[in-house]
């Protein structure tokens, strides 16, 4: 019972961590705006370089991924005392839904893209690799964030399977494949209807001449 309880607190403070907005507050803090009001409208790095820049993409960026790493590499193994693999990757989960659906922000976050990877980072170092590496090719050959992140996500449970990880470790990647594909619907929709914006280094749409200095980014599909 002892162990179910520790298990419960574990994957509850996760979440709490997941659902920090760490994009609503460093956009809000750096720039005195609502991240949700502009660009896209996600709680995420691509949004947060669109309408505040580089510097505060970068630090959501890292601050997104340091909620998965801290979910594996602290709250699992200090809660649990000592974690399996599986129990952190459990944690690690629970901390991208909380990034996903936070708390906070009334359960609308962002993709979960970048707290999956401190997750994977973690607990499955080569997955990790894998993961930004099919990310990456598939980001240079359409320069679709979107599109490197469902590569990716759909990447995650293969290269398990191929690696011979364990079943429930598996499964637990799958989850993880399924929360990032269910979140990128929108953008899916947006691919096929060739509405979905590309990236550029700057972080400006192709389609949009200008960003957030001169509000051009409010104007943006936004995501549901």
């Amino acid at each position: 019972m002892e162990r179910i309880l520790q298990l419960i607190a574990a994957l509850g403070g996760a979440y709490l961590l997941g659902s920090i907005p760490t994009a609503y507050l460093l956009v809000k803090g750096m720039k005195r705006v609502d991240v949700r009001t502009l660009g896209s409208g996600n709680v995420g790095a691509t949004n947060a370089l669109r309408v505040a820049g580089r510097w505060a993409g970068l630090a959501v960026l890292l601050s997104d991924l340091a909620k998965g790493l801290l979910s594996v590499l602290v709250i699992a193994p200090l809660v649990l005392r000592p974690a399996t693999s599986t129990q952190q990757l459990a944690c690690g989960i629970m901390a991208v839904i909380g990034h996903v659906f936070p708390v906070f922000l009334k359960f609308h976050g962002g993709k979960g893209v970048a707290t999956t990877i401190g997750v994977l980072l973690g607990t499955m170092p080569f997955t990790a690799g894998v993961f930004l590496l099919v990310w990456l090719i598939a980001f240079l050959g359409c320069r679709y964030v979107s599109v490197g992140s469902m590569a990716a996500a759909i990447a995650l449970p293969i290269t398990q399977l191929l690696h011979r990880q364990a079943s429930s470790d598996v499964l637990l990647g799958a989850i993880l494949a399924i929360v990032i594909l269910v979140r990128h619907r929108a953008n899916v929709v947006r691919l096929v209807q060739g509405q979905e914006h590309r990236f550029r280094l700057r972080g400006v749409d192709d389609t949009e001449p200008t960003a957030y200095n001169s509000g051009s980014c409010t104007n943006l599909p936004k995501d549901n």
